[in-house]
């Protein structure tokens, strides 16, 4: 699976952007679909993400103002980001899991998208 990830920009505080992934394969054979971030000089973090039957989860830092979906017949995944805060800056990265069942256990594969960046002005 190939991710490409846009939509990143320069915002104001209090603006809005939204984040779109295309995938190039089915992305309703993914098990989980998730957005992650990484600042400059920080770890990777995971912002938001999607199961296959459509549950979310988001990271306390975002809840409320960011919203994660998915559209399984254009096969891409979106983060509408509201209320940016100069901390949301960073590069944001899509990344799609598979979860396969194997005789020898449950084998995860995971795929990453090339990242896009985001930067909110105070």
């Amino acid at each position: 699976v190939q991710l490409q990830a846009s939509g990143g920009g320069l915002v104001q505080a209090g603006g809005s952007l939204r984040l779109s992934c295309a995938a190039s394969s089915d992305i309703g054979n993914m098990n989980v679909m998730a957005w992650y971030r990484q600042a400059p000089g920080n770890e990777r973090e995971l912002v938001a993400r999607i199961g296959s039957s459509r549950s979310t989860n988001y990271a306390d830092f975002v809840r409320g103002r960011f919203t994660i979906s998915k559209d399984n017949v254009k096969n891409t995944v979106s983060l509408q980001m509201n209320s940016l805060k100069p901390e949301d800056t960073a590069v944001y990265y899509c990344k799609a899991t598979r979860a396969v069942v194997t005789p020898i256990g449950i084998l995860k594969n995971d795929y990453w998208g090339q990242g896009t960046q985001v930067t909110v002005s105070s």
